[in-house]
Parts: C-alpha cells; structure tokens; sequence
C-alpha cells in the first residue's frame, strides 16, 4: 500500500508568485486542537479588522470548493479534502468514498445535499503520484461536481441550501466536526469561493497560482505552513500527525487533519471531538451520580449522542426498546441500537446488542419497528453509510438474534431505479400491503407485498397544513392508526417533535392531514427556527401498542438544560404518554398509568386559599408565594386540582424548588395568551376552553432535576432545574386576584433505575469496536 509520503516532491521553484487575494479577516478566535500532537499555529490579522470585514462578507450559500488532492489509497472510506462545518449540525466537504468506494461525492450531514446513488459514477484510478482536481459548486438548489475540470455529477437537493456564517470552521482530513474517518494522501491546494464557479472557470484553475476569480478562502502550503493565505481564518491548526511537507499537506488517513477558524469562542469540546484517539477506548465512562435519574429512562454508559428511541415491540408481555448509542471510535458508522427491555415500561433491563455494525456491516440510524404478516417483529431503519434504508428480521420473540438486513431498493412502476431520498424510514401494514415512507419535506411512499420488491407509489402527505412551515421535514416518522383516525408522530429537525391527525385515502393510497400539533415548544434563549443552533428538547420520537390497545410514546430529551444550540450527551428518554383521540377529534395526553404504581406515602392539602396578591410577575424573578407542599425527595408526583371557576381568566402559578428570593422553576397559566408556561416554554392552553364542569388538574413528576407536567390530559411540557438540591419549598402565587385550590396531592415514587444501576456494572450493553 502507497502511503502519502511516497508522493514525489515537486521541483523547486514551481511555485509563482502571489498578490493580495481578498480583504484580510480577524475575528480572533481559537480553533481548537484536542488530544493529539499539534503542530502550527498563526494568527493572521486584528479583532477590529476581522469584525467589520465578517459583517461586510455576510454568510456564504452559493459557494465552490476545490482541491487538488493525492489519493493515499482507493480503499479509504469517509474522508473529507474539505469541508465547511458551522458547528450546528451541519456541514458541506469534498468526500471520499463513504457511501461507494473509490467515489467522490457532496457530504453533507444526513445526506441531505448529497446524491446518494452512486453506483454509475466513475471510479477512481489515480496513483498516490498523481494530482487530480476536485471541484464541487453549489448554486441554488443544483449541486455539481467536476474531476479534474470535466462535470462528475449533477444533482438537485430537495432541502434549502445551507448558509455557512462566522462560526463556521474549515477542516481537511475529517468529513465533519466529531467524525473519525479522516482522509489519507497529500492536498496540493485548497481553495472556496464565494460563487459558483463555471465549468470553463473552474478548468482554467491551476493548483499554486493566481488567476480568475479571487478566493473566498486558500490554502496553498507556502513557507512549510499551513497559514490560510486570505487572512479570512486566521488560525489554524494541524493535529494527529498532519504535516505541510514540500508545499503539500499530508494526512496519514488515521487522526491528521487541519482545523480552520474565525470566530472566537468555538466550543472546547466541539473540537475535542475530531481529535484521533491514541487507542480504541475499551468502554466509555459512566455518567456522574449527579446526573443519574431516579425513574426515566437513560444511558448507563456516560456521553453519547444521538440517543433517538427505536424499533419498539411488546412481544409475550415484555416490552422492548432500542435507542441509538454513538460511540467514539468511528462516528455515525459506529452507531448501533442498545436494546431494553421491561415488564411495564419503567424498569428496565439492558440486553446484549445484537442490532450493531460488527452484524449489520453499517451504521443503525433512525428507524421503527413493525410485525410481519407472519407476526415476526421487524425493525426498518436507515443503514448508516450504506446509503439505502434496511429491514432486519428477528429470528424470535425475544429479539437475541436477527437476519441480516437487507436494503429497500424502490423501482419506479416501470421497473426502473427509482431515484428517491432515503432517510428515516416507517413501514405499516394495511390490509396485505406493506408501505414504507423515507424522510423528507413530503416522504416518498413505496408499497411492497414481501419487503423485498417495492415500488414507488409516490407523496405520502396529500396536502400540507397551513401551520407547518415551508422547510420543515418529516423525519422520524411513526404512523399508525388512532381512534377512527391515523397520527403520524414526527419530528422536523428545525422545530422537534410534532404530529399530524387525518385519514388514510387507500384509493388514492396517500395520507390526508386535517390536524396538526407540536409536542416540543421552545425555551428562551433558544433559536427561533433551524438546525445551526437545536432547539430540540422533545424529538425523535417512537411508539408502540400496549396489549390492552394503548398507543405508548417516548422521546429523546434531545437539548435539556442546553441554551447553547449543542445536544445534550446524557441520552434521556421522556416518560412513556399515553395517547388517545378525544370526542371532538382532538389528541390527549397522558402519563403512562403505570406509574401509579410507584406512588407511596400520599399527603393530601385541601381548600389552599391564595389571598396574597402580586402586584408584578417578572421574567426572571417569582413573587413570593404560600407554601403549598414539600417535595419528599428526588423522586416525587404532585397532582394539583384547581376549580375551574377559580382559575378563569387568572394568572397564576406554581413555583417548585422555591428559594424564598425570586428563585425556583415555575408552571403558569397565562389567560392573556391562553398558554401555560413551565421554565420559559410556552404551549397553548387555554382554561376557558374546558368544558364548564371540568377542573384543571395539573399532575407533576419531579425526577432530580428534571420535571415533566401534564394538564387536563390536553397538553405536556417538560421542564428542568439544575439547581434543585436541596430545594424542596412548593409554592403558589398569584396576580390580580385570589384563587383557591380545591386539592394538593402529593406522592413519593419508588426509583426504578435498578436496572441501569447494573447496566453501569455489567455493561453488557457495550458494542463490539470493531466495524467492518
């Protein structure tokens, strides 16, 4: 095998002089080099310079990125020439062979600006001694790329073209920020530009030299460095043994890599992410004890994300949940389905993994699980890195062992490929037909009577509703049958989770949605819309049908206790809802009824008059309240009944965690915007839209730092206090006028976290390292 330092030197003096490229830019900023030896460091240009240039360039959409690289090997999977990452999820690299070998391709985060079918793309041949030009344009919605000046491939991308601002970090070697392939062979030249070039522009490009339109950004490895020549990012910084050697940079394709910056305060961690790792880690750490829950759901094993809930059954009386595990050693490719199982979907047991990459040859991204006609579960997922959604097969009830998956290949009705997005799969049964959907705006539908030959049927969706913005996907799709209606429980990755309420029109086999409603809602502080900063606290959602016809959910506390735009790592699952379809057609909500069955040494206050009236309600800080209860502990329920009478047209709330000075989290109800808010998350609910005869019932789960609240069965919120110890004050207020309560419940609730306990010892859990 060619390594990249067999790559012949290039004659002194091929290199020609330069001019000034482009204003120089100076926000100042630090990229971060975690673990691994670093080797360079400059800094090119003054705050004050930096700033007003950023201001004056604005974000870059249309854009062309090009490299003129030296492959090590034509086996390396995943690498990136170049990428530009905004540090918020998303990403657009030149790529090497992650979905075909030897294949150059757009990557980009899901794929959702890349072409996926590559199998006609030509191969590529080039010797470790030979430079070729890749060169990949985005104008508007049409990505192109071209191989040494020639147009490669062509394609239109479904979603909006990203936007890449001052936050946003360069990279050579990984294809993204936190991914563990990295590209191995030598980088000539590196260059972005702010436009999409033209295919004569870009044929008249020579690797070294000036001439035609004038960079946005280059690196062409002067003077044994590897400064960015514009002065746009003015540090930079080279780790895991990447080395600028006779005007080349050379990566070893095992943790080398450049990292480029120019805005200050790019997250420590972010970038310890991409660092290589000396050695394969043998497990990952366990989360600290302050963080452990008493009864949700979370994993035993430390820091992972994503962590969406998957492929649910209840199967001879156990009920059985996935949720993904992103392990360290090698990014998406390494993610895998950890597997539990419970008597009543609250204790929990962990279970060897059996649905992961050393079985399955690919990464376990979202998907769900489904019975046969047979009445064999099934699981239909997205085959990470393989490109295709996948089905496997259990091969018993108690899901220890599957078949090996096997892609979902659609073909148009005329028997030919059908040219689709795949991504986020569902498949449902009806009559004997079975139906898939795959992620998007409008997912395609396919229909298939074995799961092995499918055809496309074409949009799911037969009409959007008015409240769902133009951009939002459907992604994590569950859709299933409610009442005398179907739900199609989703996420859009802009806004979290969500769902629809309509009918199945078989005629024309498409979904028709009548209702519409969000069961994630933002907090201050956090983005208004979009994935560069998440707001995603409730997301990927899952759900499955108890024994006794229960629909039962779950979702990914995907960014508690976040307000910086980042995921949060502890990978915590909400409590089950139960879901139900009211008389008038509208959704409820439930807490799971089991657990009930943890309550223990009730305490009861009746007839809790509010005569105390605040005068002002501040944003950040509570009036003072009457004590209404004590919080027995870390793991507690408190059920709230409020005539109804009492609470029209009132403001008023709780404080839990109260401190006596302003402190604590609060639940209130709003009448002015029909809205009751918990922490700073307002959902809509409205008291004079009860029915006359219907008191407000407000039921609370208090687990450590995380709370969760239930209203009428109408609405949910969570919430959560990091600051709780020791806190244990529950107190009422009210604004303008008196209220009373009629009842205050409140119960201590046994943990249930036994299982995770051993799960933290035994780790049997743990996935194999090894992927193929």
């Amino acid at each position: 095998m060619h390594t990249p330092d067999s790559i012949p030197r290039r004659p002194s003096g091929a290199r020609n002089a330069r001019g000034s490229v482009s204003k120089a830019v100076a926000l100042t900023l630090g990229l971060l080099a975690a673990a691994g030896a670093v080797a360079g460091f400059w800094l090119l240009a003054t705050v004050g310079t930096a700033t007003k240039a950023m201001a004056a360039d604005g974000p870059l959409q249309d854009k062309t990125l090009v490299a003129w690289v030296a492959p090590a090997n034509l086996t390396q999977r995943g690498g990136s020439a170049l990428t530009l990452d905004d540090l918020g999820g998303h990403f657009d690299g030149i790529v090497f062979g992650e979905l075909t070998p030897a294949r150059w391709m757009a990557g980009s985060e899901f794929y959702r600006r890349t072409m996926q079918n590559q199998e006609n793309w030509p191969a590529e041949t080039a010797t470790p001694a030979k430079l070729v030009q890749i060169a990949i344009t985005y104008r508007g919605r049409t990505v192109t790329t071209y191989h040494d000046g020639v147009e490669y491939s062509r394609h239109e991308i479904a979603d909006a073209p990203v936007s890449f601002g001052p936050g946003t970090v360069v990279m050579i070697g990984p294809r993204h920020i936190a991914n563990r392939q990295f590209f191995a062979g030598a980088i000539e030249d590196a260059r972005i530009y702010d436009a999409a070039l033209t295919a004569q522009e870009i044929a008249a490009l020579r690797p070294d030299t000036n001439g035609g339109p004038a960079p946005w950004a280059w690196w062409s490895f002067d003077e044994k460095t590897a400064r960015e020549r514009t002065g746009r990012f003015p540090q930079v910084r080279l780790q895991g043994g990447a080395k600028v050697e006779e005007g080349r940079l050379i990566l070893n394709g095992q943790g080398a890599a450049l990292f480029a910056a120019v805005e200050a305060g790019v997250v420590e961690e972010t970038a310890a992410k991409s660092a290589p790792e000396t050695e394969t880690p043998a497990r990952a750490p366990v989360p600290a004890e302050q963080y452990v829950l008493n009864y949700h759901l979370m994993h035993p094993g430390g820091d992972s994300v994503p962590g969406d809930p998957n492929a649910a059954f209840c199967l001879d009386g156990v009920y059985h949940l996935h949720y993904i595990l992103g392990h360290p050693w090698n990014g998406k490719h390494s993610f895998s389905f950890v597997h539990v199982t419970s008597p009543d979907m609250l204790h929990w047991t962990w279970q060897p993994t059996q649905l992961q990459p050393s079985f399955t040859g690919h990464g376990m991204f979202s998907g769900t699980g489904f019975l046969t006609k047979e009445g064999r579960p099934a699981a239909i997922y997205h085959g990470e890195s393989s490109g295709r959604n996948q089905i496997a097969i259990a091969k018993d009830n108690q899901l220890s062992a599957w078949e090996k998956p096997y892609p979902v290949e659609p073909k148009n009705p005329d028997g030919t490929e059908a040219k689709v997005q795949h991504w986020d799969p569902d498949c449902f049964l009806i009559g004997d037909t079975y139906y898939s959907i795959s992620g998007g705006e409008n997912p395609p539908l396919f229909k298939s009577q074995d799961l092995k030959n499918w055809t496309v049927v074409g949009p799911f969706l037969q009409r959007d509703l008015p409240d769902v913005a133009i951009g939002e996907d459907i992604s994590c799709p569950n859709f299933f049958p409610i009442g005398d209606k179907w739900m199609l429980l989703c996420i859009s990755h802009d806004l979290g989770c969500r769902y629809y309420l309509g009918d199945w029109d078989a005629k024309a086999e498409q979904f028709v949605p009548e209702r519409h409603g969000r069961m994630n809602f933002r907090r201050d502080g956090q983005s208004l819309f979009g994935r560069s900063s998440w707001r995603v606290d409730y997301f990927a959602p899952e759900s499955v049908k108890t024994p006794d016809g229960r629909r039962v959910m779950w979702s990914w506390l995907a960014t508690l206790d976040r307000n910086n735009g980042h995921m949060d790592l502890r990978t915590i699952q909400s409590l089950p809802r139960e879901l139900s379809l009211a008389e008038d057609g509208s959704l409820r909500i439930q807490p799971l009824r089991e657990l009930e069955s943890l309550r223990h040494d009730p305490v009861t206050a009746s007839d809790i008059a509010l005569t105390d009236i605040a005068r002002d309600l501040l944003a950040d800080k509570l009036p003072k309240g009457k004590t209404i209860a004590q919080l027995p502990g870390e793991a507690a329920e408190l059920r709230i009944t409020i005539p109804r009478r009492e609470a029209l047209r009132k403001l008023f709330g709780i404080t839990l965690f109260a401190d006596g000075q302003g402190g604590g989290l609060p639940i209130i109800f709003r009448p002015e915007t029909g809205a009751l808010r918990v922490g700073t998350s307002e959902a809509p609910f409205a008291i004079s839209d009860l029915p006359e005869n219907e008191d407000i019932e407000l039921r609370i789960f208090v687990d450590r730092y995380l709370v969760e609240v239930f209203v009428n069965g109408r609405q949910a919120l969570i919430g959560s206090y990091p600051n709780h110890t020791g806190k244990l004050n529950v107190e009422a207020f009210t604004i303008g006028a008196p209220t009373t309560f009629k009842t205050v419940d409140v119960w201590k609730l046994h943990p249930t976290n036994q299982g995770f306990r051993e799960a933290q010892t035994d780790r049997k859990w743990e996935p194999a390292t090894s992927i193929p």
